[in-house]
């Protein structure tokens, strides 16, 4: 089995870093090795000079696009959780890392992430005292996926329990890989006769396709 690419995408203060934490304690305890790319460690560090334009922020996505392609022939997991406000963007994403990619949908609404917030920036945002904050101004919005892999409600589950499902769907995958990887490789039995299904009269059914 190669690789995963989780990426955690949510507004701030959703709980996207907290989980991803979560996640790696839980797939380090069953021996996989793990690499988190937090979204704002690595923006800090990797691109300090890029802003929060639409353009700014599709570039920090093509600069971690490079980090987790570079990274996965070391890891069986990469976790990234970043807020990745852009559907196109998040499509990208997708269409880079293909089968290894899995969308993870770290669900809070504005109401949440503003009570949750201990600086103030979502109020302030909302009152027009301070612009480019995703989600609220409207040059930068969040797009919520449409066919994430995982959602995680953090309003109605605990850290514990998002984190919990996350590392049992991952984990359940990696079996599944193996699993189809096996049938893949397993070879034919010719020892068995081929029998021809027999063709039944009369009309066919009309959802037999479906």
């Amino acid at each position: 089995m190669g690789c995963r690419v989780a990426w955690l995408t949510g507004l701030s203060g959703a709980g996207k870093s907290t989980i991803a934490r979560r996640v790696a304690e839980a797939l380090e305890a069953e021996g996989q090795r793990v690499l988190v790319l937090d979204g704002d460690a690595v923006r800090s560090t990797a691109s300090p000079k890029l802003g929060f334009s639409r353009d700014d922020i599709h570039e920090n996505n093509q600069r971690f696009i490079e980090m987790c392609i570079e990274s996965m022939p070391d890891y069986d997991y990469i976790l990234v959780p970043k807020i990745s406000p852009f559907r196109e963007h998040r499509a990208e994403v997708r269409r880079e890392m293909g089968t290894a990619y899995v969308e993870v949908y770290v669900h809070a609404s504005l109401d949440e992430v503003t009570r949750r917030d201990p600086k103030g920036l979502y109020q302030k945002a909302r009152e027009g005292v301070l612009t480019g904050m995703v989600g609220v101004s409207p040059e930068v919005p969040y797009e919520p996926p449409e066919d994430a892999e995982v959602v995680l409600h953090t309003e109605k589950l605990t850290v514990a329990a998002c984190g919990a499902t996350l590392a049992d769907y991952l984990l359940a995958r990696q079996v599944e890989s193996r699993l189809d990887s096996r049938a893949v490789s397993k070879p034919a039995d010719t020892s068995a006769p081929i029998v021809p299904t027999a063709r039944r009269s009369g009309r066919s059914n009309a959802n037999s396709g479906i």
